[in-house]
């Protein structure tokens, strides 16, 4: 990673890194992310019997799975990704720890993501949450890529959430963007294999699907220091607590080893409101 790029991420927020996953790897976690939905990497409470089907009509019944990596050692391998955790080590720090995959299929007509920062949900103590985004189709405008505003991470504060109903999103609240301006928001485009790194703070969505035929998949891996505890019950899942130990470690040495871990969070399909 360039120096350049990591003065980048730490103005904007966020860093776009073109073919850092390659097109075979691109290929085997699409193939997983199949036998993931298929129910073939183990159970998942709202699987559906989709035996008669194609794989592309499996994966249309689907939004999105959180933590896969708990069944799949496939992506499991991918969270400590040699590429991505390169550049990891220069965003965070040379100790690094993963605590969440979520894998979206985002078949056509699926809606997007309302605005959000990460940080929201997943609560640190020193700002060093980074989402790494990795593309497994193109994302355009029209299927649904990240929106994001580039600089929005700096002021280190979590926006109001408020109701807002739009047909983009499968949420029905959001934050209110409008005080940054329209000229501010800017779509990220990508062809897959590329991996989008950006801040717990940076404000980020996505919108529908809009192709008949196309999908946009992407694997999403939540990253912290391992120096930072993680106060994180899942909101309200899990049994409180100041430092979550379900966690993997991705680079460097875990300074609180001596704890121990815990295996708790499960996968879990995600919802689809509308």
């Amino acid at each position: 990673m360039k120096s350049d790029q990591a003065s980048s991420y730490r103005e904007n927020g966020y860093l776009v890194v073109p073919n850092l996953v390659t097109t075979v790897e691109v290929a085997e976690l699409k193939q997983e992310a199949t036998q993931i939905f298929r129910g073939r990497r183990g159970h998942v409470e709202g699987l559906l019997d989709v035996d008669a089907l194609d794989d592309a009509g499996v994966l249309r019944k689907y939004l999105a799975i959180h933590f896969p990596h708990k069944i799949s050692p496939l992506i499991e391998r991918c969270l400590a990704h040699a590429g991505i955790t390169e550049t990891l080590k220069q965003i965070i720090g040379p100790n690094v720890k993963s605590m969440q995959s979520m894998l979206f299929v985002k078949g056509p007509g699926k809606a997007g993501q309302s605005w959000h920062q990460d940080e929201y949900y997943i609560p640190t103590r020193d700002r060093s949450l980074t989402a790494a985004w990795i593309a497994m189709d193109d994302a355009t405008v029209q299927s649904g890529c990240l929106w994001i505003i580039p600089g929005s991470h700096q002021a280190g504060t979590i926006m109001r959430r408020v109701p807002g109903q739009n047909a983009e999103f499968a949420e029905l609240d959001t934050v209110d963007v409008s005080a940054f301006g329209s000229d501010r928001i800017i779509p990220v485009e990508v062809q897959a294999g590329a991996v989008v790194f950006f801040n717990g703070y940076t404000l980020h969505s996505s919108r529908r699907n809009k192709t008949t035929d196309r999908f946009r998949m992407a694997l999403v891996n939540h990253y912290m220091s391992a120096e930072s505890m993680l106060p994180w019950d899942q909101d309200g899942k899990l049994t409180p607590t100041e430092d979550l130990r379900d966690i993997v470690m991705v680079a460097g040495e875990d300074p609180y080893a001596w704890k121990g871990r815990v295996d708790v969070n499960k996968p879990y399909l995600r919802p689809e409101p509308r």
